[in-house]
Formats: structure tokens, sequence, C-alpha cells
């Protein structure tokens, strides 16, 4: 089980995206799981093939909690295990919280199975209907959310099995989902709207408390004028197509991102009593909930990506925070974050750094206000940026050199 974030004690293993004996490459995405925050899709940090999968669906789990075993693609397949083990390896799927009568879900075992004794129990999936379907929880409870007919629908999960997947692509055509009916939330290990709001301020409440309880936060503050940058921005959305034109707020990442790469000591970690710099710049973002609470996912490599890419991944990264579908590479892997109130009418924004974290950029909303330069008085649209620091992996004047940064690199757009 990842540490999807400093807070993160234990996750719901929701559902398996791959089966045993299948071959997968770094990147893949292999299983669901749920936590306070959100669905988190986990990604596979190796190639290889998957030998077993160790935690069925359904199951809470700690964190550090090994889910599946992955044998190395050049690695010689082990030994047919003995009848005893292979009956509890096909016994691994939790009870479907569906009808007595549904058949629990079972993942296929690819290598050849040894000679079964003289007389063994016949598996309870050979003893049902062969119409049966099996269905994953969380298949079932999108299916129901959609009025997908699970019977119509080829299953390619382990085993043959329907997963969330399917039944989407069945849906794809089809009008709105329907709302759930209450049974639903019951027959989901996934948390309802209600319980994961509860889940994610309770979560919130203790990486902020532990924030404050042991980060020596020193707060810096200073005033951008942003003529320049928004002037450029104007000439360079004249001649992009409307859905490709880009956001102020895509200027103020790219430049928190840059400056990061300028002073490395705001964008890393405190661990185990020192600062470790990181070797990337993964911008975590602050993003509001509509059911209520925060949370920040990363956009990952901000600094080595053109103004474009980082606004398509930008908007494509709020969409699906908001619809509760991250991957795990976004969850827990932010080296510094940014938040920006301005929508909200917010100037000025301090904020709470989130461990291990050792930075936190706050923007408030773009204004016009008196601006004096060369010994005149003009009206100019300006945005107050301010920076949460750690005073133990860095000090004032460090702070002040990345917000003096971030204002050098916005009053020349075009560089960015």
């Amino acid at each position: 089980m990842p540490s999807l974030g400093a807070d993160m004690e234990a996750g719901t293993l929701v559902e398996w995206r791959v089966a045993p004996g299948q071959a997968v490459r770094r990147g893949d995405i292999v299983a669901l799981v749920d936590t306070d925050k959100a669905v988190i899709e986990v990604e596979i940090w190796e190639d290889g093939i998957v030998e077993e999968l160790l935690v069925p669906p359904g199951r809470k789990v700690p964190v550090g909690t090994p889910l599946a075993r992955l044998r190395g693609a050049s690695e010689a397949a082990p030994a047919p295990a003995a009848p005893a083990r292979a009956t509890a390896a096909v016994s691994m799927a939790p009870p479907e919280p569906a009808p007595p009568s549904a058949p629990p879900l079972a993942p296929a075992r690819v290598s050849p199975a040894p000679a079964a004794p003289p007389a063994p129990p016949a598996p309870l999936a050979a003893e049902a209907p062969a119409a049966r379907v099996r269905v994953t929880p969380l298949a079932r409870r999108v299916a129901r959310a959609l009025g997908v007919d699970l019977a119509a629908l080829h299953g390619t999960g382990p085993g043959g099995a329907i997963v969330r997947a399917d039944v989407e692509r069945a849906a794809a055509p089809a009008p709105a989902a329907a709302a759930r009916p209450p049974a639903a939330a019951a027959a989901s290990p996934v948390a309802g709207p209600a319980e994961r709001a509860a889940g994610l301020r309770r979560a919130t409440a203790a990486a902020m408390a532990r924030s404050k309880r042991e980060i020596p936060h020193y707060y810096l503050g200073t005033r951008i004028d942003l003529s320049r940058a928004l002037a450029w921005l104007a000439a360079e959305n004249a001649q992009r197509p409307v859905a490709e034109r880009l956001l102020p707020a895509a200027l103020l990442l790219r430049a928190v991102a840059l400056a990061a790469r300028e002073v490395a000591e705001m964008n890393g970690f405190w661990l185990e009593g020192e600062f470790r710099p990181a070797t990337a710049v993964h911008l975590g973002v602050g993003i509001s909930l509509r059911s209520g609470g925060l949370v920040a996912p990363a956009l990952r490599d901000a600094d080595r990506k053109p103004l474009a890419v980082l606004m398509r991944e930008l908007g494509d990264l709020v969409r699906r925070t908001r619809a509760g579908v991250l991957r795990s590479s976004e969850f827990g892997e932010a080296t510094l974050t940014v938040t920006n109130l301005g929508d909200q009418g917010v100037e000025t924004v301090h904020g709470v750094i989130q461990p291990p974290q050792v930075a936190l950029v706050g923007f408030g909303r773009i204004a016009e206000q008196p601006w004096a330069e060369h010994g005149l008085l003009g009206v100019r649209p300006l945005v107050h940026a301010s920076l949460a620091a750690d005073h133990r992996a860095s000090d004032g004047h460090r702070g002040g050199r990345f917000l003096t940064a971030v204002d050098r690199l916005l009053q020349e757009p075009e560089k960015l």
C-alpha cells in the first residue's frame, strides 16, 4: 500500500486492474485505492509480470502492506505450487456485498495447476451457474449508478471479471448517470460524499496540526506588477484557439517552478532531521472540492514543460481531482505547494506548509492598484505573492531571493 500523503496511515483496495500472469510496464495503472481524500489510481514503478495478488478488493490495509508480488520480466517463472497453495491463492477475493448467490471474484492463475487430489471439494466458482457474472464491488456500484446491464458485458478483469472500466465503456454513449440508490453506498468499499468529506477534514486537520506543531514557519510577501505578463498573455491568446488559451495561473505556476529550480531550499523535504532537496519540481496545486475541503495533487516536472502543456495538464488535473480520480504519482509527490485564492477575492494568503515539504507559495487576486515607478505614479494590475517557509531548511535571505526570482521571471513572460 503506497503512502499517498504524509498524513495517510491506511487505504482500502477498491479494485485490481491486473491479473496474475499479466505483464506490466512502469507507469501502468494496476489498482484503485480509496483514501480519505480520493480514489487513487495506483501506478506500477517497475516493468515485470504480476506473480500474485496478495490483498483482495474491499480490504483496508496499513501503508507499507504488500499488495502484490511482481516478477522481473527476465526472471524464470516459479515452479507450480502445491494444491493447497493453489486453492488458497484463488480464494483471495473478499465476500461480494451483493446477494448471497453472487460468487466471489477469483483472480485467474496463469501457471498450470498441479493435478488435483483424488477427491477434493469442488471450488465454489465451479458450483455456480455457468451464466453467473463476476463483478468487482466498485463495478457493481458504478453499474447501478449508470444503469448498465452487467449481464450484457464482457469482463476484462482478473478471471474475466467485470471491472469499472468495462462498465464505463459500456455507458459512454448513454445519458448522464442517474443518482445512486441509497443501498449502493453500503454495497461498495468506496466512501460516500458525506463520509469522504468527513475523512478529508480529519486528514487535513491531522496534517495541519502536525505542520504547526513541528514546522517553525516564517512568512514573506511582496507585490508583483503583472502589466507586462498580462499584456504578453493577451497578445499570445489572440493567436490561439479559444480552447487552447492560457490563464494567468499558468504564468504564476511556471514562474514558481523556475524560481524553485534557482533556489533549491524551497523545493524538497525535511526528513529525519535534515533537508533533502528534490531532484525535480513537482508543484502541488491547491484545488478546492465541490463537497468541501482542499487537496493539492502534483503537476509533475512543472519546470520542464512549456506553458501550453502546463495549462492543459492543469485543466485536466482540476477536472479529475473534482471527479475524485487521481493517480498515485500526483497525490504524494509534490515538492512545493502553490495555492491561489484570487478567485475568492482574497488579496493575501498566509499558508500552512504541507509536511514534509518545506515551503508554500500563495497568490491573491489580481487587482488594479496605485504603483510608482521611476518617480511616476500610475495604476497597475498587481498580485500579492507570499511565501511560507520552514526555518529549519532556509532563512529569510533565501526566501527573499526566491520571491525576487518569481517577480523577475514574471517581468519577462516571453521567456516563460
